[in-house]
């Protein structure tokens, strides 16, 4: 149907008391015989299909608000509105419900929907008493006007009887008129009774009032009445606020003299709503629904008609990014635009996403980099605060600006490394604006609301983009604090020194922290990227030197990021902690720590841990290998206790598996041997060649099988070769190369090494402390005070 007369929006009210729009139609009212009545039907522009059905029935109330708003309940808790785009199809679709129900189409409200209780008390009073009579007004009826206000507020229908009393006769305004007249008297009293009485009828709760209430020439006397609470012992000035202190400032001039009457009435009423009016009791929550509403298709309708004008807002934009805009009125700009946006959230999803694609065309983004990098800090506020909008409404959209930056051959103009910049020059002791950004780079460079984009690519071009232009940006004041760390032999025996480069400052260790959990988040989401660049930057090693910060958040955070790394049990990972020898200040941390039982202790531990759960082989070999003597004496966790056991099962087992095909080699079958002994003849005689075992151990039994049994020396040389060689003290690395992979295990001087893979095992002395070791943990648990490393 093309009649934009029908064409409405569908709304119901959600569990927040908020209006979720259901979708726009077109409406009509037909006879529907399932239904058996004639109904309302709403069907979607889009594809036809059908938005709503709902038989009007003949007790349900139904309500008509501004002229263009038909609302209703369903259920007790199922509330329906019918926005229309023109008042006369709103008229007609009135008159057709008034029909069904037998109603004067002049009335606002066809019914009020009561309780059998309540039916049963009216039934007995006399149809004159359902007319309220109000008394005349005048000042000394004031007591007897408020005491009927009040006394009706429990009955939905005498509230109802009242309203329509007030409606007539212009009562309103002539009970506003009497204000003036107490106020010049400075009658107190009256201005008291005044209160209750408006008070009241706000809580009638009915849209025909507040039209009149809140229009131009009534509002202010409305707010004037709200002033003389009786519990205060002087009245409040909310007329001088709203008159003097309030100013209404357009920073582009506003032509349309009914959005700007809008504009202040929707100002105006808020400011009754959040300020004026005490908070609800529960008894009077459902008083003020229809205020809500009131204000909420204000700003819808503020919203959709500045969107229209395209003029104004191409001139805000362009006065915004202008450099000869003078500072004062750039910030009433942007402060305009944060407003704007504020507005938008009331809007429903698929009208929000039209706002945001205008704001995207008329250039949002580029004017949000100008203002963002500007000294006024109330301007990057709330550049800050629409950037925010923008990030939660659509992400893909803002990466897709960024990637589509002219690349320049300063990075600093990049808008997400002026988002970095504001984040790490906050000046606000407490870093709340640094909170901020940092939570929307996060959801910038999270790749979970990247997979459902159009673009299969963003992902992978978006993070390229990010860790080439951007991450350097991110980690330099990490980098600029761990600069001139020293090498851990200038701390001997664990002395508990702080690093010179760890920040003192707090506001500096705060910072600090926040990247980290920026960094931490990459290791878990970013995979490739982020390995590549903790590899190249050496990474890893800067942070732990934050495990000397006397700030132990700051230590705790460092901890967290090397625990996400250790926690993929990824063997690129592992090589790179065991070259690099980074247990050494987790453990060192831990020694200083002392007997202290805390949450840096307990982390700690919870790594090591996870290493011994997880059972990685070659984190437990190193950590074993370097540092056990240091660990041995904790005794009140048996973590390291079990490290070790791990390290001595995988050796046993490694001793055995060696055997195992040596065994096999010397009793393979006949048959089998002549097969081989045939394939291979000109090995015959041939010695099984002991680096070789040692080099390809995973492919040993292969190579058991093809060695000739029949010669006794060759017999005799796998059984010798069988014995591991000890590796000489003053070896510092051993290589070892597999058939799939060559893994370099870094030892300290004179400490024997174990291999991570499928290699020849190094055959360790009998440990002659097994004995004391038993004695030892029948011994009660105690924890035991450090000992020097």
């Amino acid at each position: 149907m093309s009649d934009t007369r029908r064409r409405v929006k569908v709304y119901t009210l959600n569990e927040d008391r908020q209006w979720d729009d259901r979708g726009t139609g077109h409406v009509s009212s037909t006879f529907v015989e399932r239904l058996k009545g004639t109904s309302l039907l709403v069907r979607a522009e889009s594809d036809g299909s059908l938005l709503l059905e709902s038989k009007i029935s003949p007790n349900t109330a139904y309500q008509k608000q501004q002229d263009t708003l038909i609302v209703w309940s369903e259920a007790d808790n199922y509330d329906l509105a019918l926005s229309f785009q023109e008042k006369a199809g709103c008229d007609e679709i009135w008159e057709k419900i008034c029909q069904v129900q037998g109603k004067d189409p002049a009335l606002d409200i066809t019914q009020d929907p009561i309780d059998e209780s309540e039916e049963e008390r009216f039934d007995d009073i006399p149809e004159t008493s359902h007319l309220v009579e109000l008394p005349p007004c005048e000042l000394g009826r004031l007591e007897e006007i408020a005491d009927l206000v009040t006394s009706v507020l429990s009955s939905p229908i005498r509230r109802e009887k009242l309203a329509l009393a007030l409606m007539t006769e212009g009562y309103i305004k002539k009970l506003l008129g009497l204000f003036r007249v107490c106020e010049d008297l400075d009658n107190r009293e009256g201005l008291h009774h005044l209160y209750e009485i408006v008070r009241g009828v706000l809580f009638l709760n009915k849209a025909a009032l507040f039209e009149v209430m809140f229009s131009d020439d009534c509002i202010m006397d409305v707010v004037g009445c709200l002033e003389y609470d009786p519990a205060l012992v002087q009245p409040k000035r909310h007329r001088e606020f709203l008159t003097k202190t309030a100013k209404f400032k357009e920073v582009i001039p506003i032509t349309d003299s009914e959005l700007r009457q809008k504009i202040h009435q929707t100002y105006r009423v808020q400011y009754i709503q959040d300020i004026i009016l005490p908070t609800p009791s529960v008894f009077e929550e459902n008083f003020l629904s229809t205020l809500t509403s009131f204000i909420f298709f204000n700003k819808v309708e503020i919203v959709s008609m500045l969107q229209e004008d395209e003029k104004f807002l191409t001139e805000v934009f362009a006065q915004l990014t202008d450099e000869a805009t003078e500072d004062g009125k750039r910030r009433e700009l942007v402060n305009f635009v944060k407003e704007f946006c504020a507005f938008s959230q009331t809007l429903q999803p698929q009208n929000r996403d039209a706002f945001f694609k205008t704001l995207a065309n008329l250039g949002i983004l580029p004017a949000l980099e100008i203002v963002m990098g500007m000294d006024d800090l109330q301007v990057r506020a709330a550049a800050t605060d629409i950037f925010s909008y923008l990030v939660e409404f659509s992400p893909s959209m803002v990466r897709e600006f960024v990637m589509q930056e002219p690349q320049q051959t300063d990075d600093d103009v990049l808008l997400i490394n002026v988002v970095i910049k504001q984040m790490i020059c906050d000046s606000d002791p407490e870093l709340g604006g640094a909170v901020q950004l940092m939570g929307l780079l996060r959801t910038l460079i999270d790749p979970e609301n990247m997979l459902a984009s159009t673009n299969k690519t963003e992902k992978t071009e978006f993070l390229s983009f990010f860790y080439k232009y951007c991450m350097h940006v991110l980690t330099a004041p990490l980098l600029a604090n761990t600069a001139h760390d020293k090498n851990s032999k200038d701390h001997q025996d664990g002395a508990t020194k702080m690093n010179p480069v760890c920040p003192d400052n707090f506001q500096t260790a705060q910072l600090l922290a926040l990247i980290l959990e920026l960094l931490t988040f990459c290791v878990e989401h970013h995979t490739y990227h982020i390995k590549t660049y903790i590899m190249n930057k050496d990474l890893l090693r800067r942070v732990l030197v934050l495990m000397n910060s006397k700030h132990t958040f700051l230590a705790l955070c460092a901890l967290r990021f090397m625990r996400r790394i250790i926690g993929l049990k990824d063997e690129y990972y592992n090589r790179y902690i065991i070259k690099g020898n980074l247990f050494e200040p987790v453990i060192n941390a831990l020694l200083d720590n002392g007997t202290r039982y805390n949450l840096l202790n307990s982390a700690i531990i919870e790594l090591f841990e996870f290493i011994k759960v997880e059972d990685i082989k070659s984190l437990i070999a190193h950590i074993v290998d370097n540092f056990y003597k240091a660990l041995e004496s904790i005794e009140y966790v048996q973590t390291f206790k079990g490290l070790k056991g791990r390290y001595e099962q995988e050796k046993d087992r490694q001793s055995q598996r060696l055997n195992r095909y040596r065994r096999d080699a010397r009793s393979l079958d006949e048959d089998e041997e002549l097969w081989f002994n045939d394939d291979e003849d000109d090995e015959e005689g041939e010695t099984v060649d002991k680096s070789r075992m040692e080099e390809d151990f995973s492919d040993s039994y292969g190579k058991y099988m093809e060695a000739k049994k029949g010669a006794a020396n060759g017999a005799n040389s796998a059984n010798n070769n069988g014995k591991s060689a000890a590796i000489p003290p003053s070896s510092a690395v051993v290589s070892v190369s597999s058939s799939t992979s060559s893994v370099k295990t870094v030892a300290l001087p004179a400490t024997p090494v174990v291999k991570t893979a499928m290699v020849g095992l190094v055959d360790y002395p009998d440990d002659e402390d097994d004995e004391d070791e038993e004695e030892e943990e029948e011994q009660s648990v105690r924890k035991r005070p450090r000992l020097s490393s």
